[in-house]
């Protein structure tokens, strides 16, 4: 099963573009499987979600949560391993793992790969979103750069901001309020935004 998954799932990651490429699969998956061992969850599920959870990009970012689990729940080679009730389970899992859904995770996979996905670290969440917003628009100039970055991080990791932590993680608690101190801190943030962009 791994060997599939490796040739044929996860190379697909290759594609895509820096915030959501072979290094943040792997972060993912690994993440995964940490929480997974926590909370006595199945690892080979754990496993399959994360490596699908961002397939669907593919497609288009804003829907690519529905094409990931599409692409899951339509692959037959995972009855050769799996029940189609596991299946149906980590295709919703995976399709609960976007941020900005409006209702919790349906099963624990779900609160796995969502908070695996969060990828927490201030460093990287900001570089991230650099990556994104160059993407969008190759050519903005870098002070509207710095001001979408952080209207996005307020936005999304802010106190009031729409991402969510379902688990009792610590470490991650500790990492968002860390990133909350960075973004709320307009000076810190320029400082780091400046450190990371030069680096890019």
């Amino acid at each position: 099963m791994k060997n599939y998954i490796e040739n044929h799932i996860i190379k697909r990651y290759e594609n895509f573009d820096k915030a959501h490429n072979l290094d943040h699969v792997k972060a993912v998956i690994a993440e995964s499987l940490s929480l997974s061992a926590k909370y006595n969850a199945d690892k080979q599920m754990a496993y399959v979600i994360a490596a699908y959870h961002d397939v669907g990009l593919a497609q288009g970012r804003e829907l690519h949560h529905i094409y990931s689990a599409k692409i899951l729940q339509s692959d037959s080679k995972l009855r050769q391993w799996f029940t189609e009730s596991q299946i149906k389970t980590m295709a919703e899992a995976v399709e609960d793992h976007r941020a900005s859904n409006n209702h919790a995770p349906r099963s624990l996979y779900g609160k796995i790969i969502a908070d695996a996905d969060r990828m927490l670290d201030s460093k990287s969440v900001i570089t991230r979103t650099i990556w994104f917003g160059l993407k969008e628009n190759p050519t903005i100039a870098k002070e509207q750069l710095i001001e979408r970055c952080r209207h996005h991080l307020v936005d999304k990791y802010g106190t009031n901001g729409y991402l969510k932590l379902w688990l009792d993680n610590g470490k991650a608690n500790q990492q968002l309020q860390k990133l909350r101190n960075i973004i709320d801190n307009p000076i810190q943030f320029t400082v780091i935004f400046e450190e990371i962009y030069k680096e890019i």
